[in-house]
């Protein structure tokens, strides 16, 4: 597995209105700027210049930053939908890893600042809204292609440039992939190891492990 990620490019964005669900306003922050300066400072719940709109749902420790592999934009773009890199309200744009290369507990050091890998990312009405395509959501779920969020242990000042270096993993801990398979994937949930490699995690956020607790209990009732 890669110990290294180059640094694409780094995204901030502010709540804006981006679209109407029916006939009220929607407002998010999706809609990401690149980052200019060479460098800016990361705190426990955002990078500087970055905000949520619905707290209830996005930002917080255990969604800090978000990540988005740029290896899956040739892929969407062979879809059909029109984004370039940033374009799913992405923090961090990084090359050469992806889903089925990290873990959850991975420890990465990002310029001063050390980020836990906490959770992915689940897909909702504000990114159709965001790109125009009511199919964005399912086709995520359908491929995988989900991203992932970090948690700040260390925060500090962080480049826009270079690259990330792992600093500590437990080789045993359920990837990405799987924590995102363990919800949405039917076949991949109905295998009790995956979801239970999963569960194992300590780096696991709340809000992807109480869901899957159900999912789980449900599942052997």
């Amino acid at each position: 597995m890669a110990t290294t990620a180059a640094i694409v490019g780094v995204f901030v964005g502010r709540p804006a209105p981006i679209g109407e669900v029916r006939r009220r306003p929607v407002v998010s922050a999706i809609a990401k700027a690149p980052v200019t300066s060479a460098w800016l400072d990361v705190s426990t719940t955002n990078l500087a210049g970055d905000r949520q709109a619905d707290l209830s749902v996005h930002g917080g420790p255990d969604k800090a930053v978000y990540v988005y592999p740029v290896a899956h934009y040739p892929a969407w773009r062979a879809d059909g939908f029109a984004v370039d890199i940033g374009g799913f309200g992405e923090n961090l744009a990084l090359d050469g890893i992806a889903e089925d290369d990290v873990r959850l507990g991975d420890a990465w050091r990002w310029g001063e600042a050390l980020v836990e890998v906490s959770q992915p990312r689940a897909p909702c009405y504000k990114l159709s809204l965001h790109t125009g395509r009511k199919d964005v959501g399912p086709r995520m779920l359908a491929t995988g292609r989900c991203g992932w969020y970090l948690r700040v242990l260390e925060t500090g000042r962080v480049p826009i440039a270079g690259s990330l270096t792992l600093e500590r993993r437990d080789p045993g801990a359920a990837t990405i992939a799987d924590a995102f398979a363990a919800i949405f994937d039917d076949g991949r949930a109905a295998e009790t190891d995956v979801v239970d490699r999963v569960l194992r995690s300590p780096a696991l956020a709340a809000g992807w492990r109480d869901p899957l607790r159900a999912r789980r209990g449900a599942a052997v009732r």
